[in-house]
């Protein structure tokens, strides 16, 4: 193997090609990426980017200088347009060839947006993706605006976190019953309506988006209830899709992500695949994982395995968010819970799901040592009983030893 081909310049991407070097490859590396700046962290755009707090440079995982220093091509700016799988050829716009004996596809997501049909396409309507999204966004957080954000899910709540630190009036809008329905149990969704109320942020629940009015830019908008809100721009958060397009006309299975075995390899033995694109097996069932902790457990893994590692990925979930002083984090996936068990301490509180007597998750909020606990628990397989969790005098470090 001498030449490899990524395409997809960002976390997964990174880390793909930072490990191959790692591992002693010695052949070519060429990274493309869409974008014009180098690999760049995407959790930060929606929270300390937004806010200020965060300078464009601080973004970068690794500057320019050590892709150069470590023999990889970074191309940014360069879209690839088509894979020639038989021909094991990557053509890019303008119609460069570039050919390959592995490739990996860690091609990321896109963002879904609203239907042109009820103002999607009208000036001051916003996706949070990627750092153009972000820069965008930025002038308009202005305090004293009105902002309607469309999507009770992690994304829509830290953009509307950081709207109401910056002094904005913001209404969201999730069309099920709950924040968060998708993702969290009912407590969690109970623990964030009540602290973005406390904000003054106006979340409406069972309450969709009819349309968005204005004639070029948006200036107000009429919810599924019959009600009318005139707002100065609208960030939509409902959700993304994996960017599987190359990949499908590669000929390349893929059903709802790039599908990949345990290894990372894809339906062609010399293409592979890591990240929000990719799937992956848990317990039986395909699915993604969109998290940086996936991002780069997966790719590299996939590079190890591209150098003949035959290494079985076994993910290991995680996830986080913050939302005002809160900093949630969550260790495994609630997938078919049964049952919750709450703890709380002061500020710190968390959410323990089990499915019957088995541990699989948990939410911690401002509450790290839980958040660490119930991770090492479940990456032992460990499930101490729901009515030991529940015990306020239970000595929880200990469990870890039991």
């Amino acid at each position: 193997m001498s030449q490899i081909v990524v395409i997809g310049a960002g976390q997964a991407g990174a880390s793909l090609v930072g490990k191959l070097r790692a591992e002693g490859f010695e052949g070519s590396i060429t990274l493309l990426g869409a974008e014009d700046g180098p690999p760049y962290q995407r959790p930060a755009l929606s929270k300390a980017y937004l806010l200020g707090e965060m300078e464009r440079e601080r973004l970068f995982l690794r500057p320019r200088d050590w892709y150069e220093g470590n023999d990889i091509t970074l191309r940014t700016g360069t879209r690839a347009v088509s894979v020639d799988a038989n021909a094991r050829t990557v053509t890019l716009e303008g119609d460069e060839v570039l050919t390959y004996d592995h490739l990996a596809f860690t091609t990321g997501s896109h963002p879904r947006t609203l239907p042109a049909a009820i103002g999607g396409e009208l000036d001051g309507v916003f996706t949070v993706r990627d750092l153009a999204d972000a820069d965008a966004l930025k002038p308009e957080f202005v305090a004293g605006r009105k902002l309607l954000v469309i999507g009770g899910g992690y994304i829509g709540l830290e953009a509307a976190a950081v709207a109401a630190k910056m002094g904005l009036h913001v209404i969201l809008v999730e069309m099920m019953d709950r924040i968060l329905q998708r993702v969290a149990a009912p407590e969690t969704s109970n623990y964030f309506r009540a602290l973005h109320g406390s904000h003054n942020v106006d979340i409406r629940e069972g309450v969709g988006l009819d349309r968005l009015v204005g004639d070029d830019h948006v200036t107000g908008a009429i919810l599924s209830d019959g009600s009318k809100i005139d707002v100065d721009f609208a960030i939509v958060g409902v959700g993304i899709y994996p960017a599987t397009l190359l990949a499908e006309s590669a000929g390349v299975v893929c059903d709802n992500g790039i599908v990949n075995d345990a290894y990372g390899r894809t339906s062609d033995p010399h293409i592979w695949a890591a990240g929000d694109c990719a799937t992956l097996d848990w317990h039986g069932q395909q699915i993604r994982l969109e998290s940086v902790g996936n991002a780069i457990d997966q790719a590299e893994i996939v590079a190890r395995n591209m150098l003949g590692a035959n290494q079985v990925y076994v993910p290991k979930p995680w996830f986080w968010s913050d939302q005002f002083d809160t900093k949630l984090q969550i260790a495994g996936l609630n997938i078919g819970y049964t049952q919750i068990v709450t703890r709380e301490n002061g500020d710190a509180r968390s959410h323990w799901y089990f499915r019957d007597e088995t541990l699989i998750a948990v939410d911690a909020m401002n509450d790290p040592r839980s958040y660490m606990i119930g991770k090492r628990l479940i990456e032992a397989g460990k499930s101490p009983a729901p009515s030991v969790i529940a015990d306020p005098k239970t000595d929880m470090k200990a469990l870890l030893k039991s």
